[in-house]
């Protein structure tokens, strides 16, 4: 998949790679699955969060940059933001992503009603994931894919989310065993 990319995005996220467990980043499988589950269902409106250093929203902008998509990626920690900016430029994927800095549940609070996604992944606080979905749910269109990373590597924090959306009559729901896990619900209606 990498080779894909230019030589500019190719060597940006092989250096992000080396840093993956300082900035929590997604292994290089599911950012690889992600681009192409996004280019396959030709997704337009993308959410994202967890931003850290950009290193799946790299992969996500790449999809995007296919489909004619847009992104909103969501971080916590201000120091991450310049950084991961820097890398959307470096990939040329900087003009379909917007960056938003904050709590996730306080932004998520406030999304206007009329604003939908197609597609959402979900790569933060952990513990928050239950609440988080709560919050996307009448965002998500019909049809619209969940990703949740971590679901195996931190499974009692994301276990009152994987319970909701695996018997949630809206939704249905598979755990990946990709190198952290990965949920991925497709919401039916």
């Amino acid at each position: 998949m990498i080779e894909e990319f230019d030589k500019i995005t190719q060597n940006t996220l092989l250096e992000l790679e080396k840093t993956q467990r300082q900035f929590w980043n997604i292994s290089r499988v599911t950012g690889e699955f992600l681009n192409l589950l996004i280019r396959e269902n030709n997704s337009q409106k993308v959410l994202e969060l967890g931003t850290s250093n950009g290193y799946s929203s790299i992969w996500i902008g790449k999809a995007l940059k296919e489909t004619g998509g847009k992104l909103t990626t969501i971080e916590f920690y201000e120091k991450r933001i310049k950084p991961a900016r820097e890398n959307f430029e470096k990939c040329g994927v900087l003009d379909i992503i917007t960056t938003l800095e904050g709590s996730a549940i306080k932004i998520l609070e406030y999304l206007p009603e009329d604003e939908k996604f197609d597609f959402v992944f979900i790569d933060a606080n952990k513990s928050e994931t239950l609440k988080y979905f709560e919050l996307i749910h009448p965002h998500l269109l019909a049809g619209g894919i969940l990703a949740v990373d971590n679901v195996l590597s931190h499974e009692a924090k994301v276990k009152p989310y994987i319970d909701t959306i695996s018997s949630h009559p809206d939704y249905q729901n598979v755990v990946l065993k990709l190198p952290a896990g990965l949920s991925l619900a497709r919401k039916l209606k």
